[in-house]
């Protein structure tokens, strides 16, 4: 098993909810649902999801920080609302070698206007939007190309 590429899986806040906020506009699906998916397909292609979520911004830097320290091979990041928000996690993910693929299951460009601007894009490798829980599988089936 210590052989088998990582692929972090980090969600931010509010994605605790999924499968029943705002359905019409994040689907029905939960994020173990979610989780559930990734692990099943990653294990097929033989790598190992890490999966994580939180609402508290610092952990979310501390995860993409120890991504790079234990040589994750991807990360997929759906940092809800910081994404428009947080330059620390831009930060994070400039100041770290690992790819790093936006993920979003929403189109954040037909929501309000605020959520037009994405600091995760600006050093993101790759943005995945608005295919509900699909988005996470074609992020992560380009991480496993990798």
């Amino acid at each position: 098993m210590a052989n088998q590429p990582v692929i972090f899986v980090l969600n931010g806040p509010n994605l605790n909810l999924l499968g029943t906020r705002e359905p019409e506009i994040y689907g029905t699906d939960t994020l173990d649902d979610i989780a559930g998916h990734l692990d099943d397909r990653a294990r097929a292609a033989g790598a190992v999801i890490d999966f994580r979520q939180s609402n508290h911004e610092g952990h979310l830097i501390d995860w993409l920080h120890e991504a790079q320290a234990v040589g994750a091979k991807a990360v997929l990041l759906n940092a809800a609302g910081y994404t428009h928000t947080s330059i620390a996690i831009l930060d994070a993910i400039k100041a770290i070698t690992v790819p790093v693929f936006e993920v979003h299951l929403s189109d954040p460009h037909q929501r309000e206007d605020f959520r037009h601007l994405s600091y995760v894009g600006m050093a993101a490798k790759a943005v995945f939007a608005g295919h509900g829980a699909k988005s996470y599988e074609l992020a992560l089936d380009v991480a496993l190309q990798l």
